[in-house]
């Protein structure tokens, strides 16, 4: 039987959608160096949770599409890397945003 290695990616989040990316694509690459299988990372990972101490309509503005650029990049680094990765963020729904988990394979799938 072989070993799983989870790298739990916890992290401060930054203040903007684009910079929870950038900080979370340098942390799957961390990950990776260090020998993980599988990054995992914090629920909401795309806006750090940043919800009680705003209104409602400025952080639901945020909600991403689960296929659009952002998913895309970590789909794109797993590819490259190698390893598999559990990202979280504000999915934009019909009936309202809601907390997502994406995981791709090893292969970006």
């Amino acid at each position: 039987m072989s070993l799983l290695n989870i790298a739990f990616v916890q992290l401060t989040p930054e203040r903007t959608v684009q910079e929870n990316l950038k900080k979370g694509l340098a942390a799957c690459r961390q990950a990776s160096r260090m020998g993980a299988d599988i990054a995992l990372f914090p629920e909401m990972w795309s806006i750090g949770y940043r919800i009680l101490d705003r209104p409602a309509a400025e952080w639901t503005a945020e909600a991403l599409p689960a296929n659009g650029a952002f998913s895309h990049a970590f789909a794109e680094l797993a590819a490259q890397l190698g390893i598999a990765i559990a990202v979280t963020l504000l999915e934009e729904h019909p009936g309202g945003p809601r907390n997502s988990l994406l995981l791709f394979d090893r292969r970006g799938n």
